[in-house]
């Protein structure tokens, strides 16, 4: 019996049927998904994550001069991360890929995910596309966006009449 993983607050696994999915797998990423939606309604995330494979945890942050991505993609390779700018949407995607074949046995417990993976996210700024810089270090990619000059805040001085 094949086992694939499954998010750990709903049942950790289910046993696979012939397709390579259980039964359930798709109607289980559904309800996440929907209680994702509840428990964030106006999350910063885009993208079609249903009937998915897998997508990297994200952790966005927002200061006065750049925008901060960090995904957490432990296991990756450098040479099969992608990071794209179009406009005000980043996007990050790539593939794990298995790591072994294990044929003479079959998996008493297999959690991780592999395959491929597209993870956007809106910015909350315009930024300097040209100016974008990812570095990727034990298994954090992170995502520096520096704001360009129109979206950076900028003090108005009050003068008297």
């Amino acid at each position: 019996m094949k086992l694939r993983r499954q998010q750990q607050e709903r049942g950790a696994l289910a046993p696979t049927g012939r397709g390579g999915t259980s039964p359930f797998a798709d109607l289980n990423r559904i309800r996440n998904e929907i209680d994702r939606l509840f428990e964030d309604p106006f999350a910063l995330t885009t993208g079609t994550s249903f009937f998915e494979g897998w997508q990297p945890s994200l952790d966005v942050y927002d200061d006065k001069d750049r925008i901060t991505i960090k995904a957490e993609l432990p296991g990756m390779k450098l040479e099969n991360i992608d990071v794209s700018v179009h406009g005000n949407v980043l996007s990050i995607s790539g593939e794990r890929k298995h790591e072994e074949e294990h044929k003479e046995r079959e998996s008493y417990r297999a959690e991780r995910y592999f395959g491929r993976f597209q993870r956007s996210v809106t910015l909350p700024a315009a930024v300097d596309a040209g100016k974008v810089q990812a570095t990727y270090k034990d298994g954090i990619l992170t995502v520096e966006c520096p704001k360009s000059e129109e979206a950076k805040p900028k003090q108005i001085q009050v003068k008297t009449s």
